[in-house]
């Protein structure tokens, strides 16, 4: 039977090191499954996060070869026969132990965001809307929070910008907010001078790590950006507050 070799990172938030591992492959293995052996024949206390084991729970997240990635969805045939597999924790959050990360500052950031508003109900108790605009908010209810987004997100790597920029994930429910059809809340205020809309520089990062395949950048990041400059920034909209606010 094949073997595949793999460097998985352990230690805690102090220090740690890369471990070299080998283990007997069988068919259809994913990088998870590869770690389940590993734990269960090699090392009982290897640390790992993981639930539904189907993609879409968000929780096996880590860093595979360097790239952020959903252990449970990473099949080992992707990967050239003989290459090492190397798989470490989220670089952007701190270590509690092995694989595992802190990701508890994500919850803080969701907490800052103001809560869906719905407008009055029609005149006859109902509330109205065009198929559009629902399904244009469809696409953000898909997030599994894996966080894999604010992992490889530049601004939030960089540690001491990381509380002015809430981050790919969240910026993507500020837009499922504000595009909400019946939403009344207005968050624009916030998203640039709190939620930091202005920080990202759409390098679409986020995009191409998200696993649900949604379109963070495009149709989340850059509309709420667009909103911000409609408000704060056209010079038609300046002259005419100019004139009539004084």
């Amino acid at each position: 039977m094949a073997q595949r070799s793999f460097k998985i990172w352990r230690g805690d938030k102090n220090n740690g090191q890369f471990v070299a591992y080998a283990i007997e492959l069988e068919p259809g293995m994913v990088v998870l499954d590869a770690i389940h052996r590993i734990q269960s024949r090699q090392v009982t206390d290897l640390a790992v996060r993981w639930n539904c084991k189907a993609g879409k729970c968000g929780s096996c997240s880590v860093e595979i070869n360097g790239k952020p990635r959903l252990s449970c969805m990473t099949r080992l045939n992707e990967f050239p026969e003989g290459q090492v597999i190397t798989v470490q924790p989220l670089k952007t959050f701190p270590i509690i132990k092995d694989l595992v990360t802190d990701v508890s500052w994500n919850y803080a950031q969701n907490k800052r965001i103001a809560p869906f508003k719905p407008r009055t109900k029609d005149a006859d108790g109902n509330y109205r809307m065009y198929q559009r605009d629902v399904e244009r908010v469809q696409e953000f209810r898909k997030c599994i929070e894996c966080y894999l987004c604010q992992d490889v997100c530049h601004v939030l790597r960089d540690h001491a910008k990381k509380e002015e920029f809430v981050g790919p994930r969240f910026m993507i429910r500020l837009a499922s907010l504000e595009m909400h059809p019946l939403d009344i809340e207005d968050r624009i205020p916030k998203i640039k001078k709190e939620y930091g809309a202005g920080m990202c520089n759409i390098t679409k990062c986020c995009t191409d790590v998200c696993p649900e395949h949604i379109h963070i950048t495009d149709n989340g990041i850059v509309p709420l950006k667009e909103r911000v400059v409609d408000r704060y920034y056209d010079p038609i909209l300046w002259l005419w507050r100019k004139i009539f606010r004084g």
